[in-house]
């Protein structure tokens, strides 16, 4: 499903063109202006989740300490109004928004369970709150999300040698699980790494960051996502958004074994969003 073109989109394209022919007068520049088009494609695909990564940011900085509203309350209001502008702005659909309530829930029903494990806490007051987990988190989940579905219409993402959709829905389903279950039982994490290399080993997806089509191994592009929210839970972390055990004496960053996590939740992620948007594989010209 696409999102109907606003004026200002037709504006940024013509500008684009006009870049495009610039850019097209030596082969550095046209490298160097597809480097930069991926990066500002990239931010675009990152909308919502950097708009809630300021707002965390920013009400920490700035928050008053006695204001009538407790900052987690105001950062549920927050995001609640970016997803409302998002959705009015037309810079995403009502199936991508479907597949974000997904995240929602998802991630709620594990911020409940995690916080009453002691994985981590939510240190300030609220209202806005089911038991020990603040609204906004869900939105923090959601901006996974709505990065994965918007990323996927912006690069027109199409994909070669993707596995049987059946075996990724075993797949998520078994690391939901783990994610739980691991406080009981044996931690199965190294045999779900194995299992997501052996799907997808061979899988590839493409991309247009400007006009020719590129294409990266998915895991790798897996793995890269992963760092950057790992990134951005240091930037949250560092605002208080959440704690974890070791940063209650005072923040510290998280450490680098998140990155198995967030590369496990990546590809729940992921199949959660190929509920709306099934992969699409790529056309060789040759077909």
């Amino acid at each position: 499903m696409t999102v109907d073109r606003l004026p200002l989109e037709t504006l940024g394209r013509a500008w684009l063109a006009r870049l495009q022919a610039r850019a097209d007068r030596a082969a550095w520049s046209r490298h160097a202006f597809e480097f930069l088009m991926f990066g500002l494609k990239q931010a675009w695909a990152c909308l919502f989740g950097g708009a809630m990564l300021a707002l965390l940011v920013g009400t920490h900085l700035l928050w008053p300490d006695r204001a009538p509203v407790a900052r987690y309350d105001a950062l549920v209001l927050g995001a609640v109004a970016l997803q409302a502008a998002m959705l009015a702005l037309r810079l995403e659909s009502w199936e991508e928004a479907r597949v974000i309530f997904l995240f929602h829930i998802a991630g709620t029903v594990m911020e409940l369970f995690k916080t009453a494990h002691g994985s981590w806490i939510y240190p300030e007051a609220s209202v806005l709150r089911i038991g020990d987990v603040p609204l906004f988190s869900g939105f923090m989940y959601a901006a996974v999300g709505s990065y994965i579905a918007r990323v996927q219409r912006i690069f027109h993402i199409r994909v070669r040698a993707y596995p049987p959709l059946w075996t990724t829905w075993i797949l998520a389903g078994a690391i939901y699980v783990n994610f739980f279950a691991h406080h009981w039982l044996p931690d199965v994490r190294l045999a779900l790494f194995a299992a997501t290399a052996a799907l997808f080993a061979r899988a590839r997806f493409w991309f247009t960051a400007d006009r020719a089509r590129r294409s990266m191994p998915i895991l790798l592009g897996y793995g890269l996502v992963a760092l950057f929210i790992w990134f951005a839970e240091n930037l949250a972390t560092f605002a208080r958004a959440w704690t974890y055990p070791d940063q209650a004496a005072g923040w510290e960053m998280v450490s680098l074994a998140k990155l198995g996590s967030w590369f496990l939740l990546m590809i729940v992620s992921v199949v959660l969003v190929s509920i709306v948007h099934r992969p699409q594989p790529e056309i060789s010209p040759a077909a």
